[in-house]
């Protein structure tokens, strides 16, 4: 098991006044190059001209993002979304690891769904069957 992960206060204070598009732009080039490789080979089609919110509560900072014409980008931070997760740093690392199952962290409001929850879990559930590549899980242990 990994020691709990909280980012100083500082950033949490800071956060929220930084410009929120790098993050919407390092999310969506992250998931273009894992769909253009394979990586994340699933069909998202049901995501077309929807647009997605992550936020990541401890830090304050939030990603927005569009999937238009089978690709994932950025969209404005002011614009509202489809449906949002939210979640710390602390419990989406623990998706990303796979020590935590999505509905557990789900049931204990540790991950929330707002917005259209069906089209959220949707998602969730599809992006819980994908096995990451090992590279991906070596990254993040």
């Amino acid at each position: 098991m990994f020691a709990e992960l909280r980012p100083p206060k500082f950033l949490a204070e800071l956060g929220p006044k930084l410009p929120q598009r790098p993050w919407s732009d390092a999310l969506c080039a992250s998931l273009e190059v894992a769909r253009l490789t394979k990586q994340l080979d699933a069909d998202f089609s049901f995501l077309e001209g929807r647009t997605l919110r992550i936020f990541i509560e401890d830090l304050g900072a939030r990603a927005t993002l569009r999937y238009v014409n089978g690709h994932f980008r950025p969209a404005a931070a002011d614009i509202e979304a489809d449906v949002s997760f939210r979640a710390s740093t602390e419990n989406y690392l623990k998706l990303l690891r796979r020590t935590e199952d999505p509905d557990t962290l789900f049931f204990q409001r540790k991950l929330r769904i707002e917005g259209d929850t069906e089209l959220g879990l949707h998602l969730k559930n599809l992006l819980d069957s994908i096995e990451p590549p090992a590279w991906f899980s070596k990254l993040v242990a």
